[in-house]
């Protein structure tokens, strides 16, 4: 079994917003009022897990629409944030997260997750796509990639112990 990174993912830098050294970033955690919190080190990971560079602090946050706008300390324009690569991950110590429910997985377990519909595999989970519209999980069928909302009613069920994720799609979306 592999060896579990130490850092998890939490949110992907969208971009610099405003003057004053606001980050604009897509929240990674379904408890990001927990997790951005004053004085909470973020570490810039790479997709393997691997810190990559030095951590920031946050300052403040608040919701912004779909995303989150942080502020760190020490950065106080948006100079300093123009030269992040964009969807730079961000991400935290395992021991300082709540770990997963039964029904949850993190992100870079989706990877390589077997997809079920009607009690059986249809394909494998390639990765979760942020969208305007919510979440997109992308699916290889077949050698044939689908895109599937990844809400209820057409995600029934994740299941961690048995690491699948059961959809419930409507008809004639498999075929396309």
């Amino acid at each position: 079994m592999a060896e579990e990174a130490a850092y998890l993912a939490v949110a992907r830098f969208h971009k610099p917003h405003g003057l004053k050294g606001e980050a604009l970033i897509f929240a990674l955690t379904s408890e990001p009022e927990e997790v951005f919190v004053e004085g909470r080190a973020l570490i810039p990971l790479d997709q393997a897990g691997n810190p990559v560079g030095e951590p920031v602090t946050v300052e403040r946050s608040r919701r912004f629409h779909r995303e989150w706008l942080l502020k760190f300390r020490g950065l106080s324009n948006r100079t300093a944030l123009e030269g992040w690569p964009r969807q730079t991950l961000l991400g935290v110590s395992r021991a300082e997260l709540r770990p997963p429910r039964e029904d949850e997985l993190y992100v870079h377990e989706i990877p390589g997750t077997p997809v079920v519909a009607d009690g059986r595999v249809i394909g494998v989970a390639k990765e979760l796509f942020s969208a305007p519209g919510g979440d997109l999980l992308a699916v290889d069928l077949e050698g044939r990639e689908l895109l599937i909302p990844f809400r209820k009613p057409i995600v029934r069920r994740v299941d961690r112990a048995a690491r699948q994720i059961e959809i419930d799609p409507p008809p004639g979306l498999l075929d396309l």
